[in-house]
C-alpha cells in the first residue's frame, strides 16, 4: 500500500473512530477527515438536528453523497457508524482505500457512550444500552466486510492507534 490510499475507520458509535483517527494522523503525518464533520458542514446543522427533522433515510443519503466526493489520498478517514449499511457505500469505501473495522464489545461501547448517549440520534430510546447491543449485532455482518479488523477494549486512544498502524504494517 502506498500513501495514495486512504485508511478508513469504520465501527460502532462510541468505539473511538474520530479520536483514534486523529491520533493516527498525528503519528503518520496523514490528513484527518471525519465524514460526520463533512456532513454537518454540508447540512449546515448538527446531525442530531437533521435526524430529528428529516430522519435516518435522508441522513444516509447525504452520507453517501459525501463519501462519493472523497478522493483516495494520504488521509485517515473516520466514518459514521452506519455508513456500512448501504452496499453502494462499500464500493466507495474500497475505491478510496483500505477499510479498518474497530471492533469493541457491547460492554465497552456502552461504557464509552455513557456520557454522549443523549446526543446520539439512534440512542433516543428508553433503554439505549439494549439499543447499542441490538445495533452492534445487526451491523456485524456489514462491518465484517472490512479489509482488517482491530479489536479494541480498554486500550488508550494512543494504544488503539498503534494497533491500527501495526495491523497495516506501519505504512
Amino acid at each position: 500500500m502506498t500513501n495514495s490510499v486512504s485508511w478508513i475507520l469504520v465501527g460502532m458509535m462510541g468505539v473511538g473512530k474520530s479520536a483514534v483517527g486523529r491520533e493516527i494522523a498525528s503519528i503518520t503525518g496523514r490528513q484527518f477527515v471525519d465524514t460526520d464533520i463533512l456532513i454537518q458542514r454540508r447540512l449546515g446543522r448538527s446531525i442530531q438536528s437533521f435526524f430529528q427533522h428529516y430522519g435516518e433515510a435522508a441522513f444516509r443519503e447525504h452520507e453517501t453523497r459525501v463519501l462519493e466526493q472523497l478522493k483516495p489520498g494520504n488521509t485517515i478517514v473516520s466514518t459514521g457508524g452506519g455508513i456500512i449499511l448501504r452496499e453502494e457505500n462499500w464500493v466507495q469505501l474500497h475505491r478510496i482505500g483500505v477499510v479498518i473495522y474497530l471492533k469493541a464489545s457491547a460492554e465497552t461501547l456502552t461504557e464509552r457512550l455513557e456520557r454522549s448517549s443523549k446526543k446520539r440520534p439512534l440512542l433516543q430510546v428508553e433503554n439505549w444500552k439494549d439499543r447499542v447491543v441490538e445495533l452492534a449485532e445487526k451491523r456485524e455482518e456489514f462491518y465484517s466486510k472490512a479489509d482488517y479488523t482491530v479489536l479494541v477494549t480498554t486500550q488508550t486512544i494512543a494504544e488503539m492507534a498503534q494497533d491500527v498502524i501495526k495491523t497495516l504494517g506501519g505504512q
